[in-house]
């Protein structure tokens, strides 16, 4: 479904200029006259190939009649169109009553509104958008639409990525939590799967490579949907040598990319080895909630277990995030637990935050430890919104971004899973850095500054010059 987006706001606060940005045109009438635009205009936009309708709407003001009821009437139908209101609002002006009206309107409208601050080139961020905090809004963006800028990121923040909209299609054709149970051959997979389901719907059998493709089996347990999605075992590329086989490893990592949830089965009887390590590479890549399994408990010594234990503990002490248990698939123990892990993992993976909450903890973490310096000039973070989910992505703004060390990375990382409590699945941080308004500007003088360096050019030319030889007295 493409998303329109209407834009909002008093008049001349720069709605057609960024119509016209966002859209690549110039159907807009652009001028600085207030009221310019009286109709509604509608305009296609294409971002990172998620195409878009946007809105151009004439001004709102709170004494209306006249012409300027009838574009308040058409802005009120737009809103009424839209998935996305674009608040604008003058950065330079500052907050109005005006703008305290539409805020007003917007809020009852149950709209999902964003608050965008224009014509901000030149100021401060923190000074731009301070007065219009108090409205209330859960984003807030700067842009300076005159000069195309904080256009990209926030389009980036609105609109749906190319992963979002891969998975709305996979939610459509498989409800519910997405299980995908992955593991090495005969590690016992298919029988954990018929031991979720509680009966027997894949066939079992004691021999590797027994499930040739990947199965989606839809079901529901306790008022809730899942789909198990039991996979081919993935060996060692050595060991590949059929071409049907080659065909299961590629339905395998399919199967993980369509999956919300992996559990990686392990045999404990024959301990953690590379593969497993490969596999879980491989979900990690993918961005993907994780919930290990060490199966075939059951019938292991005392020693035996403590030996597996332990190298479990030490081989996958990066997956601190992640459940580890250990069960029996063919008798049933330890099984039902993992639908709580599961269940959290999923939670995790799809929760969404407010920007203004998000914001607030990486302020916090900013003042708890601050980034270092770089050439002289402290890294600056500034605010943070979620870019995406499954997994959730959390895109941190500032300037310098690219000089952080990693160190300080895995320090933020783990402040927002700390405080949003995200268990069993990763966490993916972007920094992104604003553009610098006097990049690539040719510096240019003031005509007291001009005069000024012309003296010193002058006075300098004149030390330079020889003094005359003065005529010698004697004969």
């Amino acid at each position: 479904m493409t998303p329109v987006i209407a834009l909002v706001g008093r008049p001349n606060v720069g709605k057609s200029t960024l119509f016209n940005q966002m859209t690549r045109s110039r159907d807009a009438l652009v001028a600085d006259y207030a009221g310019l635009t009286r109709d509604r205009k509608y305009g296609e936009g294409n971002y990172e190939g998620q195409r878009f309708i946007a809105i151009d709407t004439g001004g709102l003001t709170s004494e209306a009649d006249g012409i300027d009821a009838e574009m308040a009437r058409q802005s009120l139908m737009a809103i009424d169109e839209a998935d996305i209101v674009l608040f604008l609002v003058d950065g330079r002006a500052g907050l109005t009553p005006g703008d305290e009206v539409i805020a007003n309107h917007l809020r009852r409208s149950g709209k999902a509104a964003h608050l965008v601050v224009n014509k901000t080139d030149g100021m401060d961020p923190d000074v731009a958008a301070g007065d219009f905090f108090s409205l209330g809004f859960e984003s807030v963006f700067l842009t300076a639409a005159a000069h195309n800028r904080g256009i990209r990121s926030m389009l980036e923040a609105l609109l749906p990525s190319p992963e979002e909209v891969a998975e709305a299609d996979q939610a459509e054709r498989y409800p519910g939590i997405r299980i995908g149970i992955v593991g090495r051959p005969n590690v016992g997979k298919s029988t954990l799967v018929n031991r979720l389901l509680g009966e027997e719907r894949v066939v079992v059998f004691d021999m590797p490579g027994t499930t040739r493709d990947s199965i989606y089996i839809p079901y529901e347990r306790h008022g809730q949907e899942y789909t198990l999605i039991d996979t081919a075992g993935v060996r060692r590329r050595k060991n590949v040598k059929e071409t049907v086989e080659k065909f299961s490893i590629i339905k395998t990592l399919k199967a993980i990319e369509d999956a919300n949830v992996v559990i990686l089965v392990i045999d404990a009887r024959e301990g953690l080895v590379d593969q497993d390590l490969h596999l879980i590479g491989f979900v990690l890549d993918a961005g993907r909630a994780l919930v290990v399994a060490v199966n075939k408990w059951d019938g292991m010594d005392v020693e035996d277990k403590e030996h597996v234990k332990a190298q479990v503990k030490r081989r996958l002490d990066f997956l601190d995030f992640a459940d580890k248990h250990y069960i029996s698939a063919l008798h049933g123990s330890g099984v039902g637990v993992l639908y709580e892990s599961i269940n959290e993992a999923y939670e995790s993976a799809m929760a969404k935050w407010q920007t203004n909450r998000l914001t607030a903890i990486l302020q916090d973490a900013v003042a708890q430890h601050q980034p270092p310096m770089v050439q002289g000039r402290r890294i600056k973070l500034r605010y943070a919104h979620q870019g995406g989910s499954n997994p959730p992505v959390l895109v941190i703004h500032g300037n310098q971004t690219d000089s952080l060390p990693g160190d300080y990375k895995r320090f933020m990382e783990n402040i927002f899973r700390k405080v949003l409590n995200v268990k069993g699945s990763p966490i993916r941080l972007e920094f992104k850095s604003g553009e610098n308004p006097f990049a690539g500007r040719v510096n240019r003088l003031t005509p007291r500054q001009k005069v000024k360096q012309d003296k010193e050019k002058r006075e300098g030319g004149s030390r330079k010059r020889a003094r005359p030889r003065m005529k010698s007295t004697k004969k």
